[in-house]
Formats: C-alpha cells, structure tokens, sequence
C-alpha cells in the first residue's frame, strides 16, 4: 500500500507541470461589477451580530439563523464577516485531522499539491457568481490551513469534499433517507417532504449548522440547512416553493472535480420555480459523483428525482402514486442496467431503509409535518425489528447533521435542533422572513416558535444514555485495536451491554480478540453478531470470513 502512494505522489508531482494546474490556481473571479464595500460587523451579543445586509444570531435551540442579501459578492463579505469564528471552528474541526495524520511538512506539501491537481478542472465548471460569492467568503479566512491552499482555493476545494465523502460512502459517511407525499397521502392534499442527511465528519462538524436565508439580486430567494464556509445546497427551498435534497448513489473514486453536486443544487434553488426548470439547469452541468436529487413543488404539487452520474441521467417520477422515496439507489429506466447501481441495491443498506420508508409510509395514511417527523426519528427496522442504536439500516442512524420537513406551498420548514433529529424541529415561515427581512437592524430570531414541533423523548432515556456509552467505548476498542494495546475485559463487557442488538458491537470484540489471539472468544464474538441484523452483504461476508479461518486455526 505504501507503495502505491509513493507512485501516486510521484504521479502528482509530475502532473503538476500541466497548464490545468497552473490556470486553475491562477484563476480569481472577477468582482470589479459588484460592490465592492467592505461591511462592517457590529456585535449585539456575544451571539448575535449584524452588518448593514445581514445578521446573525443563534437562536435558544442552538441553531445559529443567517440572513444576508445583495449580490453575490457583497453575499459572499457579509456572510463571511458575520461567520468568520464559526468558519474557524468548522474549518478545525474538519482539517485538524489532516494535521495529525500528516504531521510532516513535506508531505503536507504534497499534499498541495494533491489538490491542487485533483481539482484543476474545478473552476470551469463553477458559475462566477458563485465563486465570487466564494472570493467574498475567503477574506475572512484563517491562516491555520493555508498550506492545504490559499484562502480562495481551499474555500473552493471545500465544496468538492462533500462529493468525495459521496464517493467514498463505503466509508460509511453517509445514508441519507427522503420522501414526499401529496395528494390523497396528506392531509391536506398539498406536498410535505422529509429527509435525514446522514453527512457525518465527526461530532463537532454538526454542532454549529446553519439555517441561512439568502436574497440575491438575481434569481429567488432561498433557505438552507448549511454550515460555515459552505454555500452550496444539501437541502433548500425557495420563495417559489421548490425544494432540493441530495442522496448519495453509488460512485467510483473521481479523478477529477468538476460541478460540485451542492453548487449545481444551490443554482436550481436559485433559479428554478418548478420542475421542469430544476430539470433543464440539472442538464446542463457535468458532475463528478452519483447523485439523486429529490425536488419537491408547490407549483406541480408534486415531487421527483433527477438522477445524475458523470456518465449518465435519468428522471424518475411515480406512476399512479401520490407519494416518492429515496434513499441511496438509482430508480429511472436510465439506470435500470447500470450494474454498479444495481449491486448496490442488492448489497447496500439504501433498500432497507427504502422499504422501512414504504412501510411507515404505509402505516400512516395522511402524513402531516408532525407525522413526517416521526418518520424521520425512527430507529427501529423492518417490521419494528429492534436492530441496535445507530444500525445503518434504521432512518434514524443517530449521527445525522440534520433531519428537515418541507410544507412548499405554505413557505414553511421545520429542522432538527441537536442531537441528531432528537432536539426540537424548530420551524421557518419563509414568506414572513424574506417580507420582513433584516431592515430592523436587529439580531432577532427567525423561527416560528408556535409552529415549532415537540423534541423526542427518547433523548432522556437511559436507552440514549447507553447508545452515547457506546459511542465513546467504541471508539476506544478501535483504537486499541489499531495500536495493539490491551483493553481491561470489563470495557468490552461494558460496549456490549451499551448496545447489546447492535451487530458492531460483537464485531469489534471479536476482532479485537482476534488479533490477540484469543480464537475462542472471537469465534463466539462473530457468532453473536451473525444472530444481529447486520447492515450489508459485505460486512456479512467479512464476518463469515473471519469465522472461517478461525475454525481452520481451532481445527474444527
């Protein structure tokens, strides 16, 4: 493996000769034709701040609410001035590992490097108001991380980390889960979506999400559910009443950058009012992983996904049916022989999770955003199975950034206060917000707190209590077994009891007892967790591995 990279480095190295590279560092938007004012920022609190476009506050569920307006430059200065201390912590939390795992400055520098070439076509497929609004963003920057990029660049390269951790889902970094419901599925006949994005870069990376409200001067005003540094879209609506949501599909490894899938889903926010426009923009950009989109609309009463890959597009939409699931396979005639699309399917969690989603859907006639919510904080599996705390097979995975509910045609959004989708799901008017506006010069919360609906719980049960026991305990078995260092016995006692449906937990018992030696104790540790519902075809087949050469070491 060491070698590999060695020749990857050299690779990389050599390709940094190339004029992609050189053009795409070189390349700054030009912002002579926007206002070029630097705003300044005046603190009310310790928590709320304002500038002449825009304030900041954060409101008593923890939730930090954005609003700022102009056009894309002035976008980008006020949003970076209002959430400059935010962007540090997010960027720390996000790069602090490179630090550890990279400590030398010669291979930091290759890494660069790395970048640098990786994402050389980036700039070509970015619009320039958007990566205006990124320049307007970058100058207020920290200088910790400049030897990953400079300011701008590594702002940018941001938006393309997102797609990578898609492509890598292997990693288990994500599991998103949506639907919508209309018609005769609500109670009201009018559209209610909801998702969970299961997006997780450790715990302090979902801490301080962001509910942003932007007016720009060109195309609609528009909500999202962001964190700091980044401007595109995971999940969104617009003043029109669309909406857009991302769900990773199966990707390879990209060796190029090109539209984000957040930067393509922020332009069909923006510009989009149904559709059949979300459609047409979706077309005309190349991206670089697999992706479905879910866009919900007033105006059509109705929802779809677009379904995009570096390769292919496809757009699957119902049939005799007033309500749409997604989790993370492709559903189109245009992807029906796609054979990377169907092992997934076949392999993955994403068709667990989208027959759970059928089968609550099922259970609940009339879906209302209270029902959605309920949908979405589920932690149970097929046919209420108890499948362990944070099974990838479950809607609720307990680790999400944030869970939302979108009610289009009344402007209306709810989203999750931490932890996870536990916290309250506070709610957004969005024609109120964007007719009021900022104008009032005050910091004043956004949300609609008669609206808001009831936290879950299920956070005040020593159930919850065990689960973050877990967590912790976890980690450290992992770490032991990385480092080869010994565990007292009452800590994988301990890790068990914390979680004792949960399949991972047996699994790193076992292994841990495997590489001591201990072939006795880890075969009974697998043999436990075979009797659990583990999440895919490949974790299954690693365990009856593992089993396999144990007997042959026990001679049995």
């Amino acid at each position: 493996m060491k070698l590999v990279f060695k020749i990857l480095f050299l690779f990389l190295i050599f390709s940094l000769s190339s004029c992609g590279v050189s053009k795409s560092i070189k390349d700054v938007p030009d912002v002579s034709s926007y206002n070029l004012n630097i705003p300044e920022r005046e603190k009310v609190s310790d928590t709320s701040f304002t500038t002449e476009n825009g304030y900041l506050t954060k409101n008593k569920f923890g939730q930090w609410e954005l609003y700022v307006a102009g056009d894309p430059y002035q976008i980008g200065l006020n949003t970076g001035s209002l959430t400059k201390e935010l962007f540090e912590k997010q960027e720390h939390a996000f790069l602090s590992k490179v630090d550890e795992l990279v400590p030398s400055k010669f291979k930091q520098s290759l890494l660069r490097k790395m970048l640098a070439w990786y994402n050389r076509k980036m700039y070509l497929h970015v619009p320039e108001e958007y990566k205006a609004e990124i320049l307007g963003l970058s100058k207020y920057a920290g200088d910790d991380y400049d030897y990953v990029a400079d300011d701008y660049l590594r702002m940018l390269y941001f938006h393309s980390a997102h797609d990578i951790g898609h492509a890598l889902q292997d990693l288990m970094l994500v599991g998103c889960s949506s639907f919508a419901a209309w018609g005769d599925k609500t109670e009201d006949g009018k559209l209610i979506i909801g998702r969970n994005f299961d997006f997780y870069a450790g715990d302090d990376f979902a801490k301080d999400k962001i509910i942003s409200f932007v007016k720009p001067t060109k195309g609609y005003n528009f909500m999202s559910v962001t964190w700091a540094g980044m401007i595109g879209v995971v999940s969104g609506m617009n003043n029109q009443g669309l909406t857009v949501t991302i769900n990773a599909g199966k990707s390879d490894i990209p060796w190029v950058a090109k539209t984000p899938i957040s930067i393509l889903t922020r332009e069909i926010l923006q510009y989009a009012s149904n559709i059949e426009e979300a459609i047409a923009i979706a077309k005309k950009r190349q991206v670089f992983v697999s992706e479905s989109i879910l866009v919900g609309s007033a105006k059509d009463n109705k929802a779809v996904t677009i379904e995009v890959s570096p390769k292919n597009f496809g757009v699957y939409e119902v049939e005799n049916s007033n309500q749409l699931i997604c989790s993370n396979h492709f559903q189109s005639e245009a992807y029906a022989n796609d054979e990377k699309n169907n092992k997934h399917k076949a392999e993955s969690h994403s068709q667990y999770r989208y027959e759970r989603m059928e089968e609550l859907l099922n259970e609940t006639p009339k879906i209302t955003p209270e029902l959605a919510v309920d949908i979405l904080r589920n932690k149970k599996g097929l046919q209420n199975k108890t499948i362990g705390f944070g099974n990838e097979k479950a809607l609720n995975q307990l680790l999400a950034h944030h869970g939302i509910v979108f009610k289009p045609e009344a402007g209306l959004v709810w989203v999750s206060a931490n932890p996870y989708q536990l916290g309250e799901f506070v709610a957004y008017n969005l024609n109120t917000i964007f007719s009021e506006g900022p104008e009032n010069k005050q910091a004043i919360p956004l949300n609609n707190k008669e609206l808001t609906i009831e936290k879950d719980p299920f956070q005040y049960t020593q159930a919850y209590s065990n689960y973050e026991t877990y967590r912790i305990l976890s980690r450290e078995v992992s770490k032991a077994i990385n480092n080869d260092d010994h565990l007292d016995p009452n800590i994988l006692n301990k890790l068990k009891n914390s979680n004792p449906e949960y399949w991972k937990a047996y699994y790193l018992i076992g292994i841990y007892h495997y590489e001591k030696k201990y072939y006795r104790a880890a075969l009974n540790a697998f043999e436990i967790a075979k009797t659990k519902e583990i999440t895919t075809v490949p974790d299954q087949e690693h365990i009856d591995l593992y089993i396999k050469k144990i007997k042959r070491k026990l001679n049995e």
